[in-house]
């Protein structure tokens, strides 16, 4: 029988996209101000075009805000790993889909990884500076070579891996103890 878990995780507001949203609004002011400006001095036309480009980047602002707003969704389906990216609940990217037997190390924490080398890296977590928390995921793949997965698994996705994770790494997660 085949297994299903599921786990959505939210990630948080870092200062990179609160600077993107303030530069959407200094653009929506400034633009068409620029334009009424222009229509006092060259032609009242301006003026319109500066309405229409304001009233269009109404909705530009708003698409950039809702942008902002990023899930990841970790799915296990019988022996795969599967990572996506939902921008604002209308766009889904899978990001990578990972054979949990071919994982060959798993961390909490970026203590040991911090000075390894990976041609990818998947980051898929609700905060990055929180270190502690988040899992990290060494993989082989096909199409990359040495891979990275940073992700924050809840319980369910952790016991749905189990299985399928490799002696060593079922043994230190799950019973505290090293091979």
């Amino acid at each position: 029988m085949e297994g299903f878990n599921e786990q959505v995780v939210k990630r948080q507001n870092r200062s990179k996209q609160l600077i993107i949203k303030i530069i959407a609004v200094f653009l929506l002011i400034a633009i068409p101000g620029i334009f009424v400006i222009l229509g006092f001095t060259l032609t009242p036309y301006m003026m319109m075009i500066g309405f229409f480009l304001f009233l269009g980047g109404i909705y530009g602002v708003w698409y950039t805000f809702s942008c902002q707003k990023v899930e990841y969704e970790y799915s296990i389906v019988s022996d795969t790993l599967h990572v996506s990216k939902v921008i604002s609940l209308r766009r889904r990217k899978q990001m990578c889909s990972v054979i949990i037997k071919d994982i060959d190390m798993l961390e909490i924490g970026d203590k040991k990884i911090r000075n390894m080398s990976f041609t990818k890296t998947y980051m898929a977590v609700a905060d990055i500076n929180n270190t502690d928390e988040n899992y990290f995921a060494v993989f082989n793949s096909q199409s990359y070579g040495k891979c990275l997965l940073a992700f924050c698994p809840n319980e369910r996705i952790l016991e749905g891996m189990r299985p399928y994770l490799k002696k060593e790494l079922v043994l230190q997660h799950f019973y505290n103890r090293s091979v």
